[in-house]
């Protein structure tokens, strides 16, 4: 049985708002009367500003600020706008102005109404961001400035160990500039599926033992790695994946505690024999022994600015992380290592695996 207009409006996830010729409400959703704070039978017959009682920052109402009845013939909408109801809450508005011809008068206007909460949610996300950078960029520039002036002013009476510890001190402060930086542009590349990769076929134990030792370099920490024999090429972008195996290398440096293990083994998919087991890929896993990632948390770890314990970070590593693996046709699944840490594990497509 065939929808009638009404129950079709009420269906409708926006709420919904119909004025005839003569600008009298003919039709309204109970969306649209639930928002408005409004008995949906009372609306019908009634004038449409009187019913569509929305107003701005300044106090105006929507119908004097848009008046859909008037202005030029060749309009046939009002695009999204933000208003706000009587008690004061953000909705979000569209019209559709409908005429038979250009030179007749309007026949009815279309009005949908939708809350405001998921355009709030994007901008706190914005200020979020905002706050994020402007905290990350904060100290190293500060750095950078601070030494920048001090050879400025002493660099007379610095002697050369002195100027060399203040330049590594600023060549160091650069580079996690640059690396911010390359995480949000790759943020943006996610968020929007504008992420370039170039594959190519890759060897990883020569990835990620350069990675380790480059890891080693700058930490007290002890980083343990093991890689078996037998590795098959992955099907990878080796720039984005010295990022992601870097990124979890590090994570676990920062936030877990005692000896980082990263382990490169085969990946392998059952093909339903018994200790039958076809390659299908590399998997690396990076264990520590600090006090591991709650169940109930797993599924926030990849979500941006998500940040575990009080050591600093962006909240963005483990955001990209997720984002490039995917894109590679891999996975990442996080456990608990046997220490009690956590454990994250990371698979890539052999060469000649990937779909399509």
């Amino acid at each position: 049985m065939p929808l009638t207009a009404q129950q079709l409006a009420d269906a409708l996830p926006d709420g919904v708002v119909l004025a005839g010729p003569d600008r009298t409400v003919t039709l309204i959703s109970a969306g649209a009367a639930a928002m408005l704070g409004l008995d949906a039978d009372d609306c019908l017959g009634r004038d449409l500003g009187e019913v569509l009682a929305l107003q701005d920052n300044d106090g105006r109402t929507w119908c004097s600020v848009n008046r859909p009845y008037e202005g030029l013939a060749t309009r046939t909408g009002v695009p999204e706008q933000s208003w706000l109801l009587p008690d004061g809450t953000e909705v979000l508005t569209v019209a559709r102005v409908h005429r038979p011809a250009l030179d007749q008068p309007v026949r009815s206007v279309a009005v949908t109404i939708r809350s405001g909460r998921g355009r709030a949610r994007l901008d706190r996300e914005r200020s979020d961001l905002v706050a994020t950078v402007a905290h990350e960029l904060r100290s190293p520039l500060t750095g950078v400035k601070g030494f920048v002036q001090a050879l400025l002013n002493r660099w007379d009476k610095l002697n050369d160990e002195q100027k060399k510890l203040m330049l590594t001190t600023v060549s160091v402060d650069a580079d996690r500039l640059s690396r911010l930086i390359a995480e949000l542009l790759d943020v943006a590349r996610i968020d929007t599926g504008r992420l370039q990769l170039y594959p190519r076929p890759s060897d990883v134990a020569v990835l990620t033992t350069r990675i380790v030792e480059s890891v080693r370099a700058g930490t007290s920490r002890p980083v343990e790695l093991v890689v078996a024999t037998d590795l098959p090429q992955v099907e990878v972008d080796p720039d984005k994946f010295t990022q992601v195996v870097t990124n979890l290398v590090e994570n676990g440096v920062r936030h877990g505690d005692g000896t980082v293990r990263v382990q490169v083994t085969p990946a392998h998919l059952e093909t339903g024999l018994e200790s039958d087991l076809e390659t299908t890929g590399v998997r690396i896993t990076v264990e520590d022994e600090g006090g591991g990632i709650p169940v109930e948390l797993r599924k926030r770890v990849f979500t941006k600015f998500w940040k575990g314990g009080a050591r600093g970070g962006s909240g963005l590593g483990l955001y990209i992380v997720h984002g490039l693996v995917r894109a590679h046709g891999g996975t990442v699944t996080i456990g608990d290592a046997p220490s009690g840490g956590a454990r994250i594990s990371v698979t890539w497509p052999a060469v000649g695996t990937q779909p399509g």
